[in-house]
């Protein structure tokens, strides 16, 4: 009897151990181990340089490794996954197609489409849960509906009894016969010649791959995970896990991740380690965090296009392309600041701390829509994560139920105070501030004269001064909120039967509790492990929650709780207990040459209509406007490692 022939659908799952995809498949026949690359598709999310450059890296892995087992990994570059799928399966004869899930809003809709047009012609599919420790549609309230704050989600996922599940990897797979029309990996496209000089200096700094994956999880394990609550919050070092980037490409699995760090709080536990038993509970939380991104954006299928509360939709934002460019350039004239936007633009990673202060400063000093910076991160992180991206934004614009307040805007210079005491962080990315005093360093524009004569200081010359004031730019967003409000009223009072037009008639806005998710109609093939989808009425509920406005504080204390996240995944958040995302893990260092951004056409500035658009509901708009990103005559920023 002939054996079943399986495509194994690699995607973001680039490991051969614990992936209950390939396991699956191996288990049960003849395996064609597929990866496709249909850029076209990306759409908005078409990653970055940095992180093209980990994918080509890690593929050449795991491309070795699958034909050290039996297999040849077949890539494919197309116009179409689907076309590209069935050609491989007509290539060798394949009768069932597995993959991993994924759940950001690009790939649900992606896969539940190619998944019923595959059953329809009737090919077997399977997907398992290679990525979480809980499916999305697993945890829901005790009322079924989708938790909105993180602390009552993962205490839910907590209390759950977790299913002690490894995949083994395989000892030999048996290829299934045929030639599927494969490309090289150059072929590909991951990687432009212009980029090469560049992305050369990575390798020096990280080593992507599965095993290397496992290496990296061991030493932190081992040698680190004893002083993470201790060094966490360290910027400008190696002071977390490293592990967001192989998350994020599947080179490492989170239940593996989880149960090494499980391990270590028993033994701690046992022994009555208290720093290593808060070290445990701060990095599993992370984990926690994780997941909770992956859980709202499937659940919240809307996120990456507007905020979870409704509230932002009236949001005055300064769709300000100049301010935009100053901050990314990092000129703003805040050290601090500029210093975390230059390491990002060097080097494709910089600390969850920096994340969180540059972020702030965008959206609350400068008012610019949180998309915009949303993206830019997309473009240039390592480490970049859809799910991260969008729920760290939306943290920071307030428009969690247990985000970061919006009228809360904290004093950079405060900041650096706290974060980079001595100021070495600033010193190492703004070289022309490396001779200032510490007591300056961090707030240069008060200086005396004979201060910034003696360091070499001009400002508006070799450092530029303040993009705007402090004081005013807390004036400006207390005004901004206010209208938010007043026109957010307007718009409440035209639903109610009058006529007066205001700037989003969006409809089912007031929407608070949100149900559980609900699949279509399961093919034969279906099993206990495959995906679910969101339901229509999750795509356009979006709730509308007030938070009730708090008096501004400079320097606001947080608490331990859930500070710092780097380990896991990329993302914004800040140090509070309630924060519903987490933190990024890289802190390695590279050069970097150009970007290429664009923001969102439906995002520019109108005077007809300047309030619209940031929270608009068009979901399908393009993102147009480029914005070149080098460093033009920034003499400045174009440095070194």
């Amino acid at each position: 009897m002939e054996k079943a022939k399986t495509i194994v659908w690699f995607r973001r799952d680039l490991r051969i151990e614990d992936n209950p995809a390939l396991a699956g498949a191996a288990r049960d026949g003849c395996v064609c181990p597929v990866f496709i690359w249909c850029p076209q598709e990306e759409g908005q999310f078409y990653p970055g340089r940095v992180s093209r450059w980990w994918l080509k890296q890690s593929l050449a892995h795991l491309s070795h490794s699958l034909k050290s087992l039996g297999a040849e990994l077949a890539m494919v570059k197309t116009h179409s996954t689907l076309a590209a799928l069935l050609d491989c399966i007509n290539a060798v004869g394949a009768t069932r197609v597995v993959f991993n899930h994924l759940y950001d809003p690009v790939s649900l809709v992606r896969d539940h489409n190619i998944k019923e047009k595959l059953e329809e012609l009737g090919i077997s599919v399977q997907s398992y849960n290679g990525d979480l420790l809980y499916e999305p549609w697993e945890i829901y309230d005790e009322n079924g509906h989708a938790f909105m704050k993180f602390d009552a989600y993962w205490e839910k996922c907590l209390d759950m009894q977790m299913e002690q599940v490894s995949h083994l990897p395989p000892w030999r797979l048996i290829p299934a016969s045929g030639i599927v029309n494969s490309c090289s990996i150059e072929a590909l496209g991951l990687e432009d010649v212009a980029e090469k000089s560049s992305n050369s200096l990575l390798g020096r700094a990280w080593s992507p791959g599965w095993s290397n994956a496992d290496k990296a999880l061991t030493e932190f394990v081992e040698k680190h995970l004893i002083d993470y609550s201790k060094n966490r919050l360290k910027v400008g070092g190696n002071s977390t896990s490293l592990l967001s980037p192989y998350l994020h490409f599947g080179e490492v699995s989170v239940r593996k991740v989880f149960h090494s760090i499980q391990v270590k709080q028993l033994l701690w536990a046992k022994d009555e380690n208290t720093e290593g038993k808060r070290s445990v509970t701060l990095f599993l939380k992370s984990i926690g965090l994780r997941e909770y991104s992956r859980y709202l954006c499937f659940n919240f299928p809307f996120t990456h296009e507007r905020s979870l509360l409704s509230n932002l939709r009236y949001f005055p934002w300064n769709a300000n392309h100049d301010h935009f460019k100053t901050w990314r350039q990092g000129r703003t004239g805040y050290p601090l600041v500029d210093a975390g936007m230059r390491e990002l633009w060097a080097t494709g990673w910089t600390h969850n701390r920096i994340r969180v202060i540059v972020s702030c400063f965008a959206v609350k000093a400068l008012l610019l829509p949180w998309r915009w910076g949303m993206k830019y991160f997309w473009d240039t992180l390592l480490d970049a994560d859809i799910e991260s991206d969008i729920l760290g934004w939306q943290y920071i614009s307030g428009s969690l139920p247990d985000g970061h307040d919006l009228e809360r805007l904290d004093s950079p210079e405060m900041q650096g105070s706290k974060f980079d005491p001595e100021g070495e962080y600033v010193r190492q990315w703004l070289p022309e501030l490396a001779r200032m005093p510490t007591e300056w360093i961090h707030h240069p524009w008060e200086a005396p004269h004979n201060v910034l004569k003696a360091a070499g200081v001009e400002l508006g010359q070799n450092y530029p001064k303040p993009i705007v004031d402090l004081d005013l730019a807390r004036e400006r967003l207390t005004e901004a909120i206010f209208r938010m409000w007043e026109t957010a009223a307007m718009a409440s009072t035209s639903s109610g039967g009058t006529n007066e037009v205001v700037v989003d008639n969006s409809n089912g806005t007031d929407i608070l509790a949100v149900s559980k998710v609900a699949s279509k109609a399961p093919c034969p093939s279906a099993s206990l492990n495959d995906q679910m989808v969101p339901s229509t009425g999750n795509l356009e509920s979006t709730p509308f929650v007030r938070k009730r406005s708090k008096p501004m504080e400079e320097e606001k204390p947080q608490p331990e709780t859930l500070r710092d996240y780097n380990d896991i995944y990329g993302t914004c958040r800040t140090d509070e207990e309630s924060c519903s995302t987490a933190e990024s893990s890289a802190s390695k260092k590279q050069a970097t040459s150009r970007v290429s951004f664009s923001v969102p056409q439906y995002c520019s500035t109108s005077e007809s209509n300047p309030m619209q658009d940031c929270e608009s509901s068009d979901l399908k708009q393009p993102w147009q406007v480029q914005i070149d990103t080098e460093r033009d005559s920034s003499k400045d920023v174009a440095m070194g490692t």
